[in-house]
């Protein structure tokens, strides 16, 4: 018999406030908290949580409302100036980790196939992990937080071609179709994501200013709506909402409608984190525990040193650069969404996706653990580094 989604929220959010007691108290990050109770409690453990793809579908709901916060928080032509600077770093970290993570795969044993797409996986940094433990008053108002928006932004954008390039490669014949009619719709989707926002949601916004409950109703309408058109438009619903935000951010109302949606965006963004630990595989641990380990040291290790080093290059101050190389310094949710379609096509095996999820969740682990302890995060344990 499935097991009702009231039984499943009761046990992720009560075990979570029981694990996340004992993580404060043993000063550890609450996100790690949420990974291993979905862990001990998931499938492949004590088998209490059995229906992990409805818990996915629905944490993906808290990605989707964590851009959309991002995009009303930045202006659009801020934007513009970030990519400019962003992209050289973007590009030249991505190429430096895809051909990293190859070459380890490769001596490993996987095929070449494999190891490309393993290499792929390693060129993203979590836009959850960054953001998540980036203070709003970093993330809205100081510099860092822009440079790590506008490198995420970018890799997000990579992960978006290079999933179009796994539907050509699986030979569903409509990759590369999708591919032109992507940046054909892109520029069409913007002008009607602006248009829509300045003539009709803003005079909307503007007359029923008041109502609270209207304007929150309003903003998860325009969130999920401009989520879901984008989606069927062949991009990323996270792209949607982003823009969706960045449409209403120069509204007066915008950082209202930020405040009101945080709450929201924890819920989902907690059950995120459970069904990430849920859903792996803890039989094949063995299997793929040594090359995991590698890739995740190197995500762990070496991309800090070269988002570091670039950011340098680019004119950015030392110790900005060195908070910006740790905060990225994991790999990202994106690379399980690569590692699962490459599953369903048939382009890699089940034994290098689990590859994958592992090396994911070590660096998800170690890297949300290290920030918590060495940087201001709103989840930190001591009261010096806790900003909200």
């Amino acid at each position: 018999m499935d097991q009702s989604i009231f039984v499943s929220v009761f046990l992720i959010f009560t075990g979570a406030a029981a694990l996340a007691t004992i993580a404060l108290y043993a000063r550890q990050s609450l996100l790690v908290a949420y990974i291993v109770l979905g862990m001990a409690i998931g499938p492949s453990a004590l088998g209490l949580v059995k229906d992990v793809r409805l818990l996915q579908e629905l944490a993906h709901v808290g990605i989707v409302f964590l851009l959309f916060l991002l995009g009303l928080n930045l202006h659009p032509q801020n934007l513009i100036l970030l990519f400019r600077k962003a992209t050289v770093v973007t590009l030249t970290s991505s190429i430096l980790f895809g051909a990293l993570g190859a070459i380890t795969a490769w001596v490993f044993g996987y095929s070449s196939a494999e190891s490309a797409v393993i290499g792929a996986t390693m060129m993203f940094s979590s836009t959850i992990i960054g953001l998540k433990l980036l203070p709003s008053t970093a993330l809205h108002h100081q510099h860092i937080g822009e440079v790590i928006i506008s490198i995420l932004l970018l890799q997000d954008l990579i992960a978006i071609v290079i999933l179009l390039v796994l539907h050509g490669l699986a030979g569903t014949g409509d990759g590369w179709q999708r591919a032109a009619i992507v940046t054909l719709t892109l520029p069409g989707f913007l002008l009607f994501a602006f248009g829509f926002s300045r003539f009709i949601l803003t005079r909307l916004l503007a007359r029923f200013d008041t109502i609270q409950e209207y304007i929150f109703l309003l903003a998860i309408g325009w969130c999920l709506g401009m989520a879901e058109l984008s989606e069927a438009l062949g991009l990323s619903p996270e792209i949607g909402a982003f823009i969706a935000g960045i449409a209403v951010a120069t509204e007066p109302i915008s950082r209202f409608i930020a405040e009101s949606l945080k709450p929201l965006r924890d819920f989902f963004l907690v059950v995120f984190f459970f069904s990430l630990g849920a859903a792996f595989d803890l039989s094949s641990t063995h299997q793929v525990l040594i090359p995991a380990s590698v890739l995740a040291a190197i995500s762990l290790l070496i991309k800090p040193i070269i988002f570091r080093k670039l950011l340098v290059f680019e004119g950015e101050k030392r110790e900005i650069s060195k908070e910006i190389g740790v905060r990225l310094g994991q790999i990202s949710e994106f690379s399980l969404l690569i590692a699962l379609l490459a599953v369903q096509s048939s382009i890699i095996s089940m034994q290098a996706s689990y590859l994958i999820q592992l090396a994911t969740l070590i660096t998800f682990i170690v890297s949300s653990y290290f920030i918590v302890l060495r940087y201001p995060t709103p989840i930190a344990v001591s009261d010096h580094l806790r900003r909200d």
